[in-house]
């Protein structure tokens, strides 16, 4: 087992879109953990070009999708814009 590393973590706020954010709480409910680490995990996957979840997940995930609606994709990032 890998040997934990102390960090030093820093409050945000941070603007998400609704259905996106009820989506990864969803996820992080469903791997016991914070928002907060579901984030950090899913950006220092992404920095080694790993996919952070597995097949099981990403089913789970796609119907959380469904329940609240989340039609966006990774091509809509970058375009969204405030209702």
């Amino acid at each position: 087992m890998p040997t934990s590393k102390t960090v030093d973590r820093v409050q945000t706020g941070v603007r998400i879109e609704r259905r996106l954010l009820k989506v990864m709480k969803g996820v992080a409910e469903l791997h016991d953990i914070s928002l907060g680490d579901l984030i950090e995990g899913v950006m220092l996957h992404a920095f080694e070009g790993r996919q952070p979840f597995g097949e099981e997940t990403l089913k789970r995930a796609a119907q959380l999708r469904e329940v609240y609606g989340l039609d966006l994709t990774a091509a809509d990032s970058h375009k969204l814009k405030e209702a």
